[in-house]
This record gives C-alpha cells, sequence and structure tokens, in this order.
C-alpha cells in the first residue's frame, strides 16, 4: 500500500471543556489523548500525520508532538479558519463558531497525499480500530468507496453532560445511514435519551473514524460550497459535518461505506469532569502494557 494518512481533527473550540481539551496532559507521562491515536496509527502502518488546528496551536503542537514524529512518519499542519472559506461567502460579522468537520477536512486538501482516515483529538478509539481502517484504506479504489468504524452507544456517553452521536444504521457489513442526534444523556434512572426520545444503549454509532479516497476531496469541496448556498445569514452556528455529509451522499447512491466495529473500548473528554476517567483509563492500559511509558522510544 501507498501512503495512508491519518488526518486528526483538533480545531474545535473545546467550549464545553473550558479550553484547548486536544492539548490537555492526560497520560499517566504528560501525554496528549491524540498521542494515543498517532501511536496505535503508526503501528497499524499510517505513512502520514495531518494536524487540523486553530492558528494559534500550530506552534505548540508542532514542538510538542510534532518534532518527535521527525524521522517515523510525514507530519503536516493545517490550520482551520475563514482564510479557506470561498471568497464569494459573508461571514456574518458575528459567528465566531467553526465551519465544521467537512471544512476541517477540506483545510487540509492540498497536503494530504493518499486515502485517508478521520478521527477527533479528543477521543481514544482503541489499537484495532486503527489496524481496521488501515485495512479499509487499502481496499478503497476512488471517490465512491469509503469506511468506518463504529461503536456501541452505552460505550460513548459522558456521565457530565450530554453528547451528539451519528446513530447508524448498518445492514451486512455496510452503512445504510446516520442520524445526527443531539443532546444524548443519562436520565436520573440511568436510560439514555436523545432529542428525539429515548435510545437503545446497544444503537451503533460514528465516532469520526472515517475512511475516504482522496477522489473525494473535490466532491466533499461542492458539497461544503452548497452548504453555504443554504446558510441564512442569521444562522451563525450552523457547521457542516461528516456524519450529515456521508448520510447525504449514502442517500443519493454516491457512496458505499464499508463498517466494522472495533472490539475496542471508546472513551474520550467532552467535559472536564472526564479527564480524570480517561487519565485513569490511560494510566490502566500503560500498566497493563499495551502502551511503553515512553510513546516515542
Amino acid at each position: 500500500m501507498k501512503d495512508t494518512t491519518l488526518v486528526i481533527l483538533a480545531a474545535g473550540l473545546g467550549s464545553r471543556f473550558g479550553g484547548n481539551k486536544q492539548i490537555s496532559q492526560v497520560g499517566p507521562h504528560g501525554e496528549i489523548l491524540m498521542e494515543y491515536s498517532i501511536y496505535d496509527a503508526i503501528e497499524a502502518g499510517f505513512t502520514q500525520i495531518v494536524f487540523i488546528l486553530k492558528a494559534e496551536m500550530v506552534d505548540t503542537v508542532r514542538n510538542s508532538i510534532g518534532k518527535r514524529l521527525e524521522g517515523r512518519v510525514r507530519v503536516d499542519y493545517a490550520v482551520q479558519d475563514t482564510s479557506t472559506i470561498p471568497s464569494w461567502y459573508s461571514i456574518p460579522p458575528e459567528r465566531t463558531k467553526p465551519f465544521g468537520t467537512v471544512h476541517a477536512v477540506l483545510a487540509a486538501k492540498d497536503v494530504i497525499r493518499g486515502p485517508f482516515a478521520t478521527v477527533n483529538a479528543d477521543d481514544y478509539y482503541g489499537k484495532e480500530a486503527f489496524v481496521i481502517m488501515h485495512e479499509m484504506l487499502g481496499s478503497l479504489k476512488d471517490a465512491h468507496d469509503a469506511g468506518m468504524v463504529p461503536y456501541i452507544l452505552g460505550n460513548t456517553m459522558s456521565e457530565n453532560g450530554g453528547v451528539t452521536r451519528g446513530i447508524c444504521e448498518i445492514k451486512n457489513g455496510f452503512l445504510c445511514g446516520v442520524d445526527e442526534t443531539h443532546d444524548i444523556h443519562y436520565e436520573e434512572d440511568h436510560r439514555i435519551v436523545g432529542e428525539y426520545g429515548g435510545l437503545d444503549p446497544q444503537e451503533v454509532v460514528s465516532m469520526n473514524i472515517w475512511g475516504f479516497h482522496p477522489m473525494l476531496l473535490p466532491i466533499m469541496n461542492t458539497y461544503f460550497e452548497d452548504f453555504l448556498r443554504g446558510l441564512k445569514q442569521d444562522d451563525i452556528k450552523a457547521e457542516c459535518l461528516l456524519p450529515i455529509m456521508v448520510n447525504d451522499l449514502l442517500s443519493k447512491d454516491a457512496l458505499c461505506v464499508r463498517a466494522k466495529s472495533s472490539p475496542d473500548r471508546w472513551f474520550g473528554i467532552t467535559y472536564q469532569a472526564d479527564r480524570d476517567t480517561v487519565a485513569a483509563e490511560l494510566k490502566l492500559l500503560h500498566k497493563k502494557g499495551i502502551y511503553p511509558q515512553d510513546l516515542y522510544q
């Protein structure tokens, strides 16, 4: 297989966390959560890491992670900001929210070198997810082919507040549809409910670990521009999101998405209170020998 790229989505504002959760040190030796995805991706065979960041985070990530990866894997940086918004679109002056994960990937379109996977910087996916995804990327033939690693909803919840998840319909190993669902949370009796009512803990969900062929990037660009054309000027919070794009392309038979679950357990940081739980999980993984004391040794 030629180049395979891991695109790390790390430009989110982290408003619920209360800061830049993407660079919060949660590992037992000061590791940042995304370093585990990088370690697992390199072990699985990925040859390029692309960080998508806010401009003010580039030097921090370059100095804390990027330099340590030199000689092991190609590293590139992309900035998600308004400079990559088409000039014909007038950005409302009161808008502060980024334009979503589709726009984030497009910010990196000039540096992506091959079939690519996306992951959130603030999620832990487990080692097997990257093995599965790397294999999927090797089978992608063109823009029509894609892959995903889904997770079980009950294993992706936060005890500290609501989350957004793409509820997936999967048949015979292929994704049929994604319903982006907001405010999924625990009730007092520990039932899981979302914006439309109760949800089965065994529902399958997307955690933004997608695999795409680089030929999809022009299609993604057109999709994003159509999104902008459909925005009202007073809609200052709407985002163009990967699960919604995937669902729309599926509905037009423009995409075929293979889905294969990982046996590993997901965990991540949405709220400040999630940090201690994640730190404990990572400490246990190091203790079990899943990860070495130094991820860069």
